[in-house]
C-alpha cells in the first residue's frame, strides 16, 4: 500500500456550541443591499450568511474563558482581573505599565493626544484607519515609509511590512527629531494585506530612532500572528517560542496600543502599554476622562479575566498554525484557479486584488466597494472594502486619497468557521470572477465627515 504523501491537519479545538445561520436568496440579498446602500458595514447581521467582514471582536471564546466571567470582579476601583491582565501582559509583551481600554482606537486616541504637537509628524509602516485619524486629530500627520513592494500586490517580499529605513531617516533629516514624537509600527500591517515586518527590520528601527531621541510604538493588535511569521520565515527563530519572539519584539519598542478584539480572542477590550512611568502617569489621567478608572477603562472585570485568558491561549503555536493556517487554505485554492490577490498570503485574511479583478472600473468607480457587493449578492458573504474609501480624504486639498492598492478583505475571525465553509468562499470568488465583465462601478452618494468607509452609501453606475 502506497504511503500518504502528505497529512492533512484539524482544529486544535472541537465545536461544543453552534449559532444556527439564516440562509438567504438572491432576491433577498439584493434588497438588502439596496437597503445598505451597496455599504457591507450597513448590513444586517441577520442577513449575512459567512461573515468575513472582520476579525475584530468576532472570535469564538473558548471554555475556559467563558468561565472566567464567572469570575469577573466587577469592583468599580483595583478589580482583581485588572491585576490578572496586567501580570499577562507584564509576562508576554514585557511592557511595565497597563492602561485599559474598551478596545484599541482608546488607546490611540489617548496615545495620540498626549504626545503629538500640531504640527508633528508621524511615520509608520503605512496608515490604518482609525491610528491615522487620531493622529490628524491630534495635529500630526502621518507619513508612509512603508517599502515600496508592500503597494505591490505581486510581490513575494517575506516581510512586506517592512520599514524602509531610508525613508525614515530622510524624513528625520527633512523635519527634525522634535518634530517626531514616535515612529508608529504595525504588526501584522493591515492595509498591506496582513504582511509581517521582520525582527531584524525593526531592529534596525530601534538602532535607528535610539541615536535620534525617537520613541517607537507598536501596533500590537495582530503581534502574535507576526510573531508566527518571524519564526517560519526568519533565520535564527525556527527554534524560538513565539512568546520569546514576541517579547523580543516588544522589547525594541517604548509600549504599544492593542485592540485585544483580534489576536486575544475576546469581543471587547484593549490596552495601552507602556515602558515610560510620566507617559503612564499622563495616560492613567485621561483614561479617566474618556474611558473609565485606571483598573478598568471601559470594560467590565469579566471582559479583563477573558483577555487575560485569551493572552495565554493565543501565543500557543498549535493555535496560530491552525488561525493562518486557514487562511493558507483558502488562498492556495485561489491561487490555484488564478484569482488575483496580494502574496504571500497574510495572517488574518485573504485581500483580492480588485484593480486586477474589475480592470475595467476607474479607481472613482470604487471597484473594492463594487467586488464586495458583488461577492455579497453572489453568496451572501461579507467581505470589506480596503482601498479608495477607506482611505478618505486629506484634509488640506479636500481631494480623495488615491491608494496604490484596491483591496477587498475576506478576513476569517479564529475558531469560528470550518473548512467547508472556506470551500463556500472560493467557490463564491470564483464564480464572482466568472462574471468579473458584467459587473458595473458604484457612485457615492452619502460621505459622512469621519471614517467614511463604516457609513457611507452608494448607488449602481
Amino acid at each position: 500500500m502506497e504511503k500518504l504523501k502528505k497529512r492533512s491537519w484539524a482544529e486544535p479545538f472541537k465545536i461544543k456550541t453552534v449559532e444556527l445561520l439564516k440562509m438567504t436568496s438572491p432576491e433577498d440579498r439584493k434588497k438588502a443591499l439596496e437597503e445598505a446602500g451597496y455599504n457591507t458595514f450597513l448590513l444586517k447581521s441577520e442577513d449575512v450568511y459567512i461573515d468575513l467582514l472582520t476579525d475584530s471582536g468576532t472570535n469564538a471564546m473558548s471554555d475556559v474563558q467563558w468561565a472566567g466571567l464567572m469570575v469577573g470582579d466587577e469592583a468599580y476601583a483595583g478589580s482583581k482581573n485588572y491585576y490578572h491582565l496586567e501580570e499577562k501582559i507584564q509576562k508576554y509583551y514585557g511592557y511595565k505599565y497597563l492602561v485599559p481600554t474598551h478596545q484599541g482606537r482608546g488607546a490611540e486616541h489617548i496615545l495620540s493626544q498626549i504626545l503629538i504637537k500640531q504640527g508633528d509628524y508621524i511615520p509608520g509602516n503605512m496608515y490604518f484607519t482609525t491610528t491615522r485619524l487620531h493622529q490628524e486629530l491630534a495635529g500630526g500627520k502621518f507619513m508612509d515609509v512603508i517599502i515600496d513592494e508592500a503597494h505591490d500586490p505581486e510581490n513575494l517580499h517575506p516581510f512586506k511590512g517592512n520599514i524602509d529605513l531610508q525613508k525614515l531617516e530622510s524624513l528625520v533629516n527633512k523635519v527634525g527629531a522634535k518634530k517626531i514624537p514616535y515612529v508608529s509600527v504595525a504588526a501584522t500591517v493591515n492595509m498591506a494585506g496582513g504582511q509581517p515586518i521582520s525582527m531584524e527590520n525593526l531592529r534596525q528601527v530601534h538602532s535607528l530612532c535610539s541615536k535620534q531621541g525617537i520613541k517607537i510604538f507598536l501596533d500590537a493588535t495582530r503581534a502574535m500572528e507576526n510573531a508566527y511569521f518571524i519564526k517560519m520565515r526568519e533565520q535564527g527563530y525556527q527554534n524560538k517560542s513565539m512568546a520569546d519572539i514576541l517579547r523580543e519584539m516588544c522589547s525594541y519598542t517604548n509600549g504599544c496600543t492593542m485592540s485585544a478584539k483580534k489576536d486575544l480572542l475576546v469581543n471587547i477590550g484593549g490596552f495601552l502599554a507602556l515602558n515610560d512611568y510620566e507617559i503612564f502617569e499622563e495616560a492613567r489621567n485621561m483614561v479617566v476622562v474618556y474611558e473609565g478608572l485606571h483598573t478598568y477603562g471601559g470594560l467590565a472585570g469579566r471582559d479583563m479575566e477573558a483577555m487575560a485568558i485569551g493572552i495565554e491561549e493565543a501565543i500557543q503555536e498549535d493555535h496560530m498554525r491552525a488561525r493562518i493556517g486557514q487562511v493558507e487554505y483558502v488562498g492556495e485554492k485561489l491561487k490555484s484557479i488564478d484569482i488575483p490577490f496580494v502574496q504571500p498570503i497574510g495572517g488574518h485574511a485573504i485581500f483580492l486584488d480588485a484593480k486586477k479583478f474589475l480592470p475595467h472600473l476607474k479607481q472613482l468607480e470604487f471597484p473594492a466597494q463594487t467586488l464586495a457587493a458583488e461577492l455579497y449578492l453572489e453568496s451572501g458573504i461579507r467581505s470589506m472594502e480596503r482601498g479608495i474609501v477607506s482611505a478618505g480624504r486629506n484634509k488640506e486639498t479636500g481631494d480623495h486619497y488615491y491608494p496604490k492598492l484596491e483591496l477587498v478583505r475576506l478576513t476569517f475571525p479564529r475558531r469560528v468557521y470550518t473548512q467547508a465553509h472556506c470551500d463556500v468562499t472560493a467557490e463564491a470568488v470564483e464564480a464572482v470572477y466568472e462574471n468579473r465583465n458584467s459587473i458595473k462601478g458604484l457612485e457615492m452618494i452619502y460621505e459622512p465627515k469621519y471614517l467614511r468607509f463604516f457609513q457611507a452609501r452608494f448607488k449602481r453606475l
